[in-house]
């Protein structure tokens, strides 16, 4: 036993005796035995001490008066004591009465029958407490025992536990190599499959060429048959001095016709027409920001770029403008409003989550995931129109399974959807385009401090506007700058020449801002209820009141069942679900109109009706 100091040593050896040493020192089948053999002493002392009598007893009657014999009291217990008090009865005078019970022994006494009876009960004392004495000196060296056992049992947990953990994390190195090495080979077959296609497309360009100078070749044979050595040396010189596009590399054919294209050999080549606006293909794969002052054209080409993208294949193109409208954005998926630019915000950015997600559990590489995307018509592109104003008036929409009181929107809820947008967005095909005013951090989503995440990340793309000399207004120069992600200079580009708004940008069938807008039935008998019903309900011309659709009848139950005088779509819209499904701006006002024409409401603002007391 380890003692913690020498008086509890010498406090411990007082109290311990020298049989208990002895015993301590014995192994466990012989303590076993010792206190067997305690406890066999101890039982059969105890069954010596229990039966007989210690001592001699003398049994007496008491003869009453009738002369019969009384040998039990009341009890039925047989009237007898110890020769010793029968002696002492004698002496001090026993009655006459009182004789010996003749039917008991001889002449009543009756001899002990186990004379050595407290022997026996102290010899099962002492073989008890010796064998209670063995097992208590054995509990505590089990408990001493038991403490050494259970923290070896968690050193073989713990063992065992560290190996496990070992075997698992040997097994996933050997997994994340076979990665790495299956992805080195894909990029390996990838990088080969690459340099076999430009070896091809040089291979072609090659034979390209090579058919073009025996094709001039055979044009020039052609041309001069019949001609002497001299004629083809003169007809040489001449073509030389006309300086033909055979001859010299920096003269273009269109030279020869266009006029305002003419350009000798050591002057700079000049861009055509058809290749000043070669810019604008680089805003369709890329983020990009497009910012200027007021009146350099911002909206115009913008509205141009979401053009070139719809030829180019992007059949999703979703335009947030706060204050837009359907007339103005034909062909496009409009949102409009900040709160539906909000929830708009908030399902981009779980869609990319989940985009990148089913990537990593694709097996596809970079390029085949985009073109999966595009195969499968997932591709679409995002304008941030007014991105300047987001900031100020957005706040983060509150999830469906989040209670009002716990609820507390993120102030970076913008600027982490900025982010998003800007550097994730490229690999998943869901390219933004930003409108703002200006390229400060301060401006875009107040997100400081990534000005050179900005530069890394978007094409940019600055407006130059200009001052009328005469109405002193600002006005666009249809001149700009470009900047590629990645590089510091800034080119200088020309913007399109546009003599119109673009308005529509359906493929099939595009209207201009000239033509004027079509409005559907509803739209009409909405503008006659605003314009010139205004004084009269809509039972006033009907025979028998509208019927409300389904959606409508919902939407009136859930205004008078929270108890609504006056309803604003933008204040109860997060609210009104149907089926856990929301609904945008339009649609509900779209039922609000149906409510007012069937005299139940009366619009009292815009987006605001008070409902009729019942």
């Amino acid at each position: 036993m380890n003692y913690l100091t020498d008086k509890h040593k010498q406090l411990s050896e007082s109290q311990q005796s020298g049989l208990m040493k002895w015993f301590g020192q014995l192994p466990m089948d012989k303590k076993a035995v010792a206190i067997g053999l305690s406890l066999t002493v101890g039982i059969s002392s105890a069954a010596m001490a229990w039966k007989g009598e210690s001592s001699d007893r003398i049994y007496f009657c008491v003869r009453t008066p009738q002369k019969k014999l009384v040998c039990q009291d009341q009890n039925n217990r047989p009237f007898r004591m110890t020769p010793f008090y029968w002696s002492q009865w004698q002496l001090e005078g026993m009655p006459r009465q009182i004789v010996r019970n003749p039917a008991m022994g001889v002449n009543g006494l009756v001899k002990a029958t186990n004379q050595y009876k407290p022997f026996w009960a102290f010899g099962g004392f002492l073989g008890f407490a010796l064998a209670g004495w063995m097992l208590r000196h054995c509990q505590d060296e089990e408990k001493q025992r038991a403490v050494f056992e259970d923290i070896a049992q968690k050193r073989d947990a713990a063992k065992a536990e560290m190996a496990a953990r070992s075997e698992l994390l040997d097994s996933y190195r050997d997994v994340a190599i076979a990665e790495v090495q299956l992805q080195a080979d894909l990029d390996l077959v990838a990088n080969d499959r690459t340099v076999d296609i430009q070896k091809a497309e040089i291979y072609a360009h090659t034979e390209i060429e090579v058919t073009q100078m025996e094709a001039t070749d055979a044009i020039f044979e052609a041309q001069t048959a019949g001609m002497t050595e001299q004629q083809k040396a003169d007809y040489i010189k001449q073509l030389r001095e006309m300086k033909t596009p055979y001859l010299q590399g920096s003269q273009t054919l269109q030279g020869t016709i266009d006029p305002n294209d003419k350009v000798t050999g050591s002057e700079p080549g000049a861009i055509a027409d058809g290749d000043k606006y070669r810019w604008i293909k680089n805003t369709i794969g890329y983020p990009t920001l497009i910012f200027g002052g007021m009146g350099a054209g911002k909206s115009w080409t913008t509205r141009e770029i979401i053009w070139h993208k719809r030829q180019a294949g992007w059949n999703q193109i979703f335009v947030l403008d706060p204050h837009g409208t359907e007339v103005e954005w034909r062909g496009v998926n409009l949102i409009t409003g900040y709160r539906e630019i909000a929830d708009f915000m908030q399902w981009y950015m779980a869609e990319m989550r989940r985009r990148y997600k089913a990537y990593r559990e694709s097996g596809m590489v970079e390029e085949q995931w985009t073109q999966h995307l595009r195969d499968t018509n997932q591709h679409f592109s995002v304008v941030a129109e007014e991105f300047t104003t987001w900031t100020d008036n957005i706040t983060e929409p509150m999830p469906d399974d989040c209670e009002d009181e716990k609820w507390k929107p993120d102030p970076d809820f913008v600027g982490k959807w900025f982010r998003c947008a800007m550097t994730e967005s490229r690999k998943q095909l869901m390219i933004p385009l930003f409108v703002a005013h200006d390229r400060t951090m301060e401006i875009l989503a107040k997100a400081k401090g990534l000005s050179k995440l900005r530069d890394a990340a978007l094409l940019e793309v600055e407006l130059i506007a200009t001052i009328d000399p005469i109405t002193t207004e600002a006005k666009a120069s249809g001149m700009g700058k470009i900047k590629l992600p990645g590089h510091g200079q800034w080119i200088d580009i020309e913007l399109p020449k546009l003599d119109r708004k673009r308005i529509d940008f359906q493929l099939d069938k595009p209207v201009t801002s000239n033509e004027p807008p079509t409005i559907d039935k509803a739209t009409l008998e909405r503008i006659y209820e605003l314009e010139f019903n205004l004084g009269n309900k809509a039972g006033d011309t009907q025979d028998e009141p509208n019927k409300l659709s389904p959606m409508a009848q919902k939407l009136y139950e859930y205004l008078t069942r929270t108890e609504r005088i006056e309803a604003d779509v933008r204040e109860f819209k997060g609210n009104f679900k149907v089926n856990g499904e929301r609904f945008s701006v339009e649609q509900i006002k779209g039922w609000m109109y149906e409510i007012v024409g069937a005299s139940l409401a009366d619009w009292i603002g815009e987006g605001v009706i008070k409902l009729n007391q019942i």
